[in-house]
């Protein structure tokens, strides 16, 4: 009896983490209201995707994807100041920043390869950035598009490797739908790649970032670490933009 009441208990728990592991990954935030950038719409489908952008005429852009609880907008005077010859576009995920629909990993790509080709009409050399869960869409961009540059910021090798770790006791790989492989995807890469790690993550290990860096081409990915920078403070060291500005 004590058995199978146990067993019931994890399953239930199994069951839990099943129909909410959405909520448990991604986290929509508001646009901000302290600023009012431009923004265009994108459909996909019955979805409306907004974009917050900085209009450029010429040859450069910039595509961000930014964290599972970020709001992009705010990255818009930083990277207008990095990026002064560059147009720039900041996806706000499906229910981010006024997006439609709900965050999926399938939308996601979907919505990011729509937002390159979109960009890449008149912008034909674009430098794709991906910062924690947006590392997984932009190493999936770059492995099916021509970036001219690919800049990873506290990357990981799975979602499902970092959910595993957060659930040792659960079968995350039967349980897990959005598993953002970006290791099946970097050794398709072939755009000059940086991979920019915080010394002190407490969100992606280290050895995760790491085992990325493996995956793609010889010659291919570069890496640096930010010295006394955590998973969500790494855009504020000094370093941080210059670093990004210098590789594009």
């Amino acid at each position: 009896m004590i058995l199978a009441g146990v067993a019931l208990v994890y399953l239930g728990l199994c069951g839990v983490l099943f129909f909410f592991q959405r909520s448990l990954i991604y986290f929509p935030q508001p646009g901000s209201a302290d600023s009012d950038p431009t923004t265009i719409t994108l459909r996909a489908g019955t979805a409306r995707i907004k974009v917050c952008t900085r209009p450029k005429e010429g040859r450069r852009a910039l595509i961000y994807f930014g964290g599972n609880a970020e709001d992009v907008s705010l990255n818009m005077p930083g990277f207008s100041t990095a990026f002064p010859d560059s147009a720039i576009y900041l996806l706000h995920y499906r229910g981010y920043g006024g997006s439609s629909g709900r965050p999926t990993e399938e939308a996601l790509f979907a919505d990011a390869l729509m937002l390159f080709d979109e960009v890449h009409a008149t912008h034909p050399d674009i430098v794709v950035v991906g910062r924690s869960l947006g590392s997984g869409v932009a190493v999936y961009v770059a492995s099916h598009r021509a970036a001219v540059k690919l800049i990873l910021v506290t990357p990981f090798d799975s979602l499902e490797e970092l959910a595993a770790g957060q659930f040792p006791y659960v079968p995350v790989r039967w349980l897990l739908c959005d598993k953002f492989e970006s290791w099946k995807f970097a050794p398709r890469v072939t755009a000059s790649t940086l991979i920019i790690a915080a010394e002190h993550d407490e969100v992606v290990p280290r050895a995760s970032t790491e085992l990325l860096h493996s995956r793609f081409q010889r010659g291919v990915a570069s890496y640096a670490v930010l010295p006394g920078t955590g998973h969500n403070t790494i855009s504020s060291s000094p370093e941080y933009m210059p670093l990004l500005r210098g590789s594009s």
